[in-house]
């Protein structure tokens, strides 16, 4: 059973969400400010699996939330949802740390697909610490502290990963050289359809190789296959 935290001031709302998430088998606790939020998130880090967050709450915002939560160190998949819909405020969601969005209103079985999708991240991180996998991870010249989501590079500067980030490039060590296509990426690390037209995929592989690589317009480390996707040279 996993633990979400619903955050969500429309009571109607949340009423509606989480006995929907409850009928799927997850134990759903309501907070209906940012305040509360903040409380279960950075006090106290009862330990959730998944937060669902909207925006426009009283007292903090759903941005301050998700911001504040990942500087104390909390890496909690977040999903906001939220009725700004614009593409700035998509932007700077995903900048505060939170790792997918959703806009209302919304179809039920899309939620729950999304909700799907992070949870399984949440489970590959718990997985991994079972196995005691380690906590570094050589790329070339570079190394993927797993455990800090850093990225130290050989000149010694620190790059800090937000969860998506780390999400594909674990979605590509995982292969252990292997081709990951573009629909198994959006399905493992973003929640979505294998088929949704999207060019996140490509976009974030754009900002990995920036990190990676010495020169990123002949990337030898994240390697495009034509025809096929993407794969980890270590």
């Amino acid at each position: 059973m996993s633990r979400i935290l619903l955050v969500e001031d429309e009571a109607h709302l949340a009423e509606g969400v989480r006995f929907n998430l409850a009928a799927e088998g997850h134990d759903v606790r309501v907070a209906a400010d940012g305040t509360v939020a903040l409380q279960q998130l950075v006090e106290e880090d009862v330990g959730y699996d998944l937060v669902i967050l909207d925006l426009m709450l009283p007292e903090v915002s759903g941005f301050e939330v998700a911001s504040r939560t990942r500087a104390a160190g909390n890496y909690v998949p977040i999903l906001i949802l939220t009725a700004k819909d614009e593409p700035s405020d998509l932007v700077r969601g995903l900048e505060e740390g939170a790792d997918d969005y959703l806009t209302k209103p919304f179809r039920l079985d899309e939620l729950l697909a999304r909700v799907r999708g992070l949870l399984r991240r949440s489970r590959w991180d718990d997985v991994s610490a079972d196995r005691e996998s380690p906590r570094a991870i050589h790329i070339g010249d570079a190394t993927l502290h797993l455990d800090r989501f850093e990225l130290r590079t050989k000149d010694g500067s620190c790059v800090s990963l937000t969860t998506r980030e780390m999400g594909l490039l674990r979605a590509l060590i995982d292969r252990d050289g292997g081709v990951a296509s573009r629909g198994e990426l959006l399905e493992e690390v973003w929640g979505l359809r294998p088929d949704t037209n999207t060019r996140v995929v490509d976009s974030f592989i754009v900002r990995l190789r920036r990190y990676l690589e010495a020169d990123a317009s002949q990337p030898g480390h994240i390697v495009s296959v034509r025809g096929r996707g993407y794969k980890l040279v270590r």
